[in-house]
């Protein structure tokens, strides 16, 4: 494991998260991971929805205790009047707010980019929606399929001909909460040169809409359209998975020099005379009868022994793990990527690792994600509230203190997430 550094590289800077689920939440996670102190504002009695989501261990929402680590929970009822004001309180000392409720939800708390700048210039306040917060669209509930429905990923992804298929990940949510947290840096950055504050709106369609990398090249010049092609590359091969005596081993070798390494480990050196193969992307054109011709030699071969022979001959390619293997994989965890985060009641929860290796400030590992209202008190006293303010919020259920389990039915009347 990295030393931990003493001044990660966003400490000093603060940030309130009102969100649920996935995005602003992922995106505070990162800054989190960065050295920002993240208080993420939940409801009283319930939290964030994901504390309601299994599996459960010892009570407690084991994906919450992961996608909420290094965080301090301020419960805060912000549909009262004393929650409005005990976080605009905070949000005149923070540096950022980040938020994924549905477009005009803020707005209808009274807690806007406009009503909050009006006392906290220098904030960078970021909207993370399904749709934007403008537009046709603005005002429909967005969610990680619809976006990838409607963002064309749907339209590519599975085999010709099959049903249709969804990313197996969330990933408009989670490239969306990596355009926010990239954004509040920048915008941390510009601020700093001006000294003021800005918005910042992401959508999860245009996030899901910004993969389409070989997409856009093909339709703006020729016109053609993507379709879906299991796992094989948009233009050039071969590039995609081929079968083997006992599954499935990925290769790429698009390169002449990995080409020839490829036909020489399968005895196919006929190939590399054949006109149809003369590059990767007349491959392309001819991959039917090329994997064709593959797959009845990788036919034969383990997985095991076809990857060893290709590694040997340097040509890319890896096996499909499964999860139990990803998480158990001997390269990573010698790279100490997956590390135990403290949890009060639940011992270490083993978390994923930031991908972000810094050779001086290395990224936070701290705590698994908090229990309800456990830093309520120390966030409003920060802002001058007395020890008896905070216990007559807690009395009248506009905070929560942390000292009592969130509701295990989940229920919320906070404004549906993006």
């Amino acid at each position: 494991m990295l030393d931990r550094a003493p001044t990660p590289p966003l400490t000093g800077i603060t940030v309130l998260e009102i969100g649920a689920f996935m995005a602003a939440p992922f995106a505070t996670m990162q800054l989190a991971d960065l050295g920002a102190t993240v208080l993420k504002i939940e409801l009283p009695g319930s939290g964030d929805p994901v504390r309601a989501t299994g599996p459960f261990v010892e009570g407690h929402s084991s994906p919450f205790a992961r996608l909420n680590r290094n965080k301090r929970s301020v419960a805060l009822d912000l549909k009262s009047d004393a929650g409005r004001e005990a976080v605009l309180r905070l949000a005149a000392s923070a540096d950022v707010l980040v938020e994924n409720l549905r477009p005009g939800a803020m707005r209808k708390l009274r807690l806007d980019y406009d009503s909050v700048r009006a006392i906290a210039p220098r904030l960078v306040y970021a909207s993370a929606s399904g749709w934007g917060q403008d537009g046709p669209l603005a005002a429909l509930p967005g969610l990680d399929i619809m976006a990838q429905a409607r963002g064309g990923l749907m339209s590519i992804t599975g085999t010709p001909d099959g049903e249709p298929t969804k990313i197996g990940v969330p990933i408009c949510d989670l490239v969306c909460a990596l355009y926010v947290a990239l954004a509040v840096t920048a915008a941390l950055r510009e601020r700093d040169r001006t000294g003021q504050g800005q918005y910042v709106d992401v959508s999860l369609y245009e996030a899901g809409v910004s993969f389409a990398v070989w997409e856009a090249g093909k339709y703006f010049a020729t016109g053609e359209v993507g379709r879906p092609m299991g796992s094989a590359h948009q233009s050039t091969a071969p590039y995609q998975a081929v079968r083997t005596v006992d599954g499935h081993v990925t290769l790429g070798a698009v390169t002449p020099k990995t080409w020839e390494g490829l036909c020489e480990v399968l005895g196919l050196g006929a190939l590399r005379a054949d006109p149809r193969y003369a590059d990767a992307f007349t491959r392309h054109a001819h991959r039917g009868a090329l994997i064709a011709e593959i797959e009845d030699v990788t036919r034969g071969w383990t997985s095991a022994d076809l990857v060893r022979a290709l590694d040997e001959a340097g040509v890319p390619c890896a096996p499909i793990a499964d999860y139990a293997e990803v998480f158990t994989d001997d390269h990573l965890h010698r790279r100490g990527y997956f590390w135990d985060a403290p949890h009060p009641v639940l011992g270490p929860v083993r978390q994923l690792g930031s991908p972000m290796r810094f050779s001086r400030t290395p990224a936070v590992r701290d705590a698994a994600g908090p229990l309800l209202g456990e830093g309520t008190t120390d966030a409003l006293r920060a802002v001058g509230y007395s020890d008896s303010e905070i216990h007559q919020l807690a009395a009248q259920g506009t905070a929560a203190l942390g000292d009592a389990p969130p509701d295990p039915s989940g229920t919320s009347e906070r404004e549906d997430p993006a």
